[in-house]
């Protein structure tokens, strides 16, 4: 394939005004999240974003508000080429806004194990489903000239050890299966950047990947584009240089610049490796408005709806109800009828009540506003509806609640934060509503914090409360009641793994709970560390690490937060209490979940079984209610051991800003969620192709299910029953399939079918067509799909195209790719409900 530029601008003729000293400089980020500028040429200062679910903008924790999207499992699971492209173009709205010009996203990795704790970030197991929701999503993006960056490449499946696991997969997987994705999105949107993973593959770093960066993206796939390293993922100088890597980021430091400079004059790198670099980056730059070539740059002027705007809103309570999954609907308990009223319902659940938006890391975003379930549910029925509450689900202390929090000295809500250098100095003073913060990372202010103190009045009742602090530092912690008594809580809390990032991601953390007098002032003060990373890690030569490596220049700081929170009601009370409402009501709707704990960057879940006691909660109101739905708050799978007990299961994941509403929408009809599965669930743990994502004591992760991901795997095994199908999903229609037949000869291969809804109202049904090759050695895979909105009682003819790219294998031995012959295509609403097949000569 070839991808050819837009642009005519000479790159060369700009690149030549450019000493060495000067070219190297623009190769690597200016701070945490821009790069430099230069005048000179026409060079505007570019600004990166994290992106998969709202463009968060220029501060890790803190900043502007701006909206939450429904997360990338509800983006793909509605596998609509069309709302994959209404996000980007919003996503694209939100940079613009900020004035952002590249959006660090789509996430495209593959929901490999689902233990993955970075799942909810990408779209699914299906390499196809995939790429064909990120060719859509990049369109959308870019569509409006903002660049889409897809990450993570490659083999990036998994958080444990993330900065020095290897990811050890043969040559066919790695074609055929984890570079699909990123294929399609160059081939079919020609998306203009990519981010280079933490993690090795097959023993090569993936910032120096030859064969995949120079060799295969930008040779044979005649890719223009700009490849970045994931931040702090840059591991040597020349050897990433010449590896094809393009950008280093964050900056300012790294191990470039002055190391690049060096490596060119003793001839490691060639100056000409340098300019093809900085083209690439001139070529971004150009494309999204950052360089000047005669027009000016680009300015962000234009007047778009807020993140808190009835446009957005309707726009988001929408996509997040198109990729909501009804997994089980027995004698159609859903959606919920007219006679269901405020006191003949009961929902339930700690999530009904802290409803989970989004998952963990650098995924985070500063919403406007949280609707939860029992916004959403009081909305449709009133402020008289049954709400209750269930056991708790978190391990570790949560972020502070702005309505337990005054400013100890105005009385306005929030915290006091200060910080100040070594010499008691301080550096910045301000109040959050939010009771956390990053230092060393995005600082905003000059000068090295050396102490954090976060003050604030307990605005709440006094009585036992759950006291606590995240991060790493030395804290001293003091709650002072009016009366003046004082009391002390002290603890040491360092980072103890290897990951210089922990610190921001997924710091230590503490909680206590203390007897806390109403209107108590609560100080903590954290003394940071000034972590030697260099002294801890190189010695390990078994990391494969370099004096220059980025990871080395991340010192201590991180994420920094107080916790504060009445403690936690009595589980057994709590569940016996729903028990009891929902016997009253007759219908009850439990909501169970995850939380960022367990859906988040920098780590992996250990089990898919729900936390806390939410399995005996579940137990309990199915025993007493008359029906009983259950609402999965989970972007990923959990386990059911529950599901024959109750009526009906809808799978929520992590809906957004908008989420309660969405959800209140699809409980009560006013919308439907017409959404499939993107990843299958496993029956019980360690039922699945894939399960373990700790490497070994080599630091390998051995990818032994090759081409055989997900359902692939399933279906080839005579052993493993997946709980659900990737695919499977209800709604709110009933199907029939008729006249499944070949297309005519022309064009691409493609499957016609004619389906009819037998159900009394309009619904949306999804066509999947799945390819079972004649060669018993390569595994049946999802080849094309297409949705089609059906009127009650109608009928309509689908035609869905298959994808070339799915009837090929790669030859590893030959060094390219073959063709696929004969075989059968499988017509079907996931592989556990097949309504057609066709012989293939």
């Amino acid at each position: 394939m070839t991808v050819t530029t837009e642009t005519s601008t000479d790159y060369a003729a700009l690149i030549a005004r450019l000493s060495l000293e000067e070219k190297v400089e623009l190769l690597t980020g200016e701070t945490a999240f821009t790069l430099p500028g230069h005048g000179g040429i026409g060079l505007a200062p570019l600004a990166f974003s994290d992106g998969p679910t709202g463009v968060r903008g220029l501060k890790f924790i803190g900043g502007d508000a701006v909206a939450l999207f429904p997360n990338a499992t509800l983006v793909s699971g509605a596998w609509d080429d069309d709302v994959a492209r209404q996000v980007g173009e919003m996503l694209s709205e939100e940079a613009r806004r900020q004035g952002i010009h590249v959006v660090l996203g789509p996430t495209i990795n593959l929901h490999r194990t689902p233990l993955g704790g970075r799942l909810f970030e990408a779209y699914s197991e299906d390499p196809y489903l995939t790429g064909r929701t990120a060719v859509h999503y990049v369109k959308g993006l870019q569509g409006s000239g903002t660049a889409a960056c897809l990450k993570h490449l490659v083999a990036n499946e998994s958080e444990e050890l993330r900065n020095f696991m290897d990811s050890r997969l043969s040559e066919e997987a790695l074609r055929e299966v984890y570079l699909l994705p990123f294929e399609m999105a160059v081939d079919d949107a020609e998306a203009w950047s990519m981010m280079a993973a933490y993690n090795d593959v097959n023993g090569v770093p993936a910032t120096e990947q030859d064969e995949v960066q120079n060799q295969i993206v930008k040779g044979e796939w005649g890719w223009e584009g700009l490849i970045m390293s994931d931040w702090f993922a840059t591991k040597r100088t020349a050897e990433s240089a010449n590896g094809g890597l393009d950008l280093v980021m964050p900056g300012p430091d790294g191990p470039w610049g002055a190391h690049l400079v060096a490596a060119v004059r003793d001839g490691r790198v060639a100056e000409s490796i340098v300019d093809e670099h900085l083209t690439r980056l001139l070529r971004l730059a150009d494309r999204t408005g950052g360089l000047d070539t005669g027009a000016g740059h680009r300015t962000f002027d234009e007047v778009l709806p807020a993140p808190d705007s009835d446009i957005r809103a309707e726009q988001l309570k929408r996509i997040a109800a198109r990729g909501m999954v009804v997994v089980k609907n027995d004698a159609g308990t859903l959606p919920l009828g007219e006679t269901v009223t405020a006191e003949t319902l009961a929902v339930i659940g700690r999530h009904a009540l802290e409803t989970q938006d989004m998952g963990g890391g650098s995924a985070q975003v500063n919403a406007p506003y949280y609707a939860t379930i029992a916004e959403g549910v009081r909305a449709v029925y009133g402020d008289g509806a049954i709400v209750l509450d269930g056991p708790g689900v978190r391990r570790r202390p949560l972020d502070l609640d702005p309505a337990a929090a005054t400013h100890p000295g105005t009385g306005e809500p929030g915290v006091e934060i200060t910080l100040e250098d070594a010499d008691g100095r301080v550096l910045k003073q301000y109040t959050s509503g939010v009771g956390m913060l990053t230092v060393g990372f995005d600082d905003d202010f000059e000068g090295k914090p050396a102490r954090v103190t976060l003050r604030t009045r307990y605005a709440h009742d006094g009585g036992p409360a759950d006291l606590g602090v995240v991060g790493t530092a030395r804290w001293s912690v003091t709650y002072t009641d009016p009366a003046g008594h004082e009391r002390a809580v002290d603890v040491d809390q360092e980072v103890a793994g290897m990951d210089p990032g922990e610190g921001v991601l997924f710091p230590p953390a503490m909680k206590r709970t203390v007897e806390l007098a109403a209107d108590s002032v609560v100080t903590a003060v954290a003394d940071l560390y000034d972590i030697d990373w260099a002294g801890r890690l190189l010695p390990r030569t078994e990391l494969n690490l370099a004096p220059e490596s980025h990871l080395l220049t991340m010192g201590g700081g991180g994420k920094l937060a107080l916790s504060l929170a009445p403690t936690e009601p009595d589980a057994n009370e709590l569940i016996a209490a729903a028990a009891e409402a929902a016997r009253a009501a007759g219908t009850a709707v439990v909501v169970v979940g995850l939380t960022e704990e367990d859906e988040t960057e920098a780590a992996d879940k250990t089990t898919l079984a729900l936390p806390g006691r939410q399995d005996d909660l579940v137990r309990a109101v199915a025993a007493a209610a008359a029906r009983t739905v259950v609402v999965v708050n989970a972007a990923t799978p959990v386990l059911m051991p529950w599901l024959d007990d109750v009526d009906a299961v809808l799978i929520a994941g992590l809906p957004g800003q908008e989420g309660g509403h969405a959800i209140a929408a699809v409980l009560t009809g006013e919308l439907e969620p017409t959404g499939r599965l993107v990843t299958t669930y496993p029956a019980a743990d360690g039922a699945a192709p894939a399960w373990n994502t700790t490497p070994g004591e080599d630091l390998g992760l051995e990818y032994a299910d090759g081409v055989a991901i997900g359902y692939r795997g399933y279906d080839a095994s005579a052993e493993l029953e997946p709980l659900f199908w990737l695919g499977h999903g209800l709604g709110y229609g009933s199907w029939e399939y008729d006249d499944v037949a070949l297309a005519g000869a022309a064009g691409p291969l493609a499957v016609d079918v004619q389906v009819r809804n037998t159900s009394a109202r309009d619904s949306r049904e999804t066509v999947q067509v799945y390819y079972r090759p004649a060669d018993a050695t390569q595994p049946v895979r999802l080849a094309g799909y297409q949705g089609v909105q059906v009127a009650a009682g109608a009928d309509a003819t689908v035609r869905v195209e298959c994808d070339a790219r799915l009837f090929r294998r790669w030859d590893a031995q030959a060094n390219t790719w073959a063709e696929l012959n004969g075989g059968e295509l499988i017509v079907a609403r996931g592989l556990g409900d097949v309504r057609g097949r066709v012989e293939l000569g």
